[in-house]
């Protein structure tokens, strides 16, 4: 199942041998059809887990309430494709460590979390703006060191 989320083949053979942190390069219709895979198993997964309660009645996440679960997984749906989008576009630039992942825990807890609670829409839009920020860090993190291992080396030599 993770070899679907991560592929381990490299088209550069200069690529590390940590297949979780390897440049993505392909065509744009590859990477498209990745987001969308990912983004199609996060929903899944977090409409399957809400079929059943996750912990005691007192303080546990609630089954999924009833009700229309269109426009919840259609928000996390958009959601869950921009993350992914977002993260795949780094991956094919820099090393970036298991973006498939990434994007398929952040589109299913957020699924999972509002067919549980069924939140207002200033507040899933607040949830879906927290998965966003937290895919662009990961993104900005492995791009910003990236650009700091791409630096030429300073010389110690002083001259005076």
């Amino acid at each position: 199942m993770i070899e679907l989320l991560e592929p381990s083949g490299s088209d550069d053979p200069g690529d590390s041998n940590d297949p979780d942190e390897a440049v993505r390069p392909g065509p744009l219709w590859r990477h498209a059809l990745w987001a969308v895979g990912v983004t199609a198993a996060g929903v899944a997964l977090g409409w399957a887990t809400g079929l059943f309660r996750i912990g005691p009645e007192q303080y546990g996440l609630p089954s999924t309430a009833p009700g229309n679960l269109w426009p919840y997984l259609g928000a996390w749906t958009a959601t869950g494709l921009a993350v992914a989008v977002a993260l795949r576009a780094a991956a094919a630039r820099v090393p970036l460590y298991a973006p498939g992942r990434i994007a398929l825990v952040l589109t299913a807890l957020g699924t999972r979390l509002s067919l549980g609670w069924r939140p207002e829409a200033m507040v899933l839009a607040a949830m879906a703006a927290a998965a966003l920020t937290a895919a662009l860090l990961w993104c900005a993190f492995a791009l910003r060191g990236s650009r700091a291992g791409a630096r030429p080396p300073e010389s110690s030599s002083s001259v005076g």
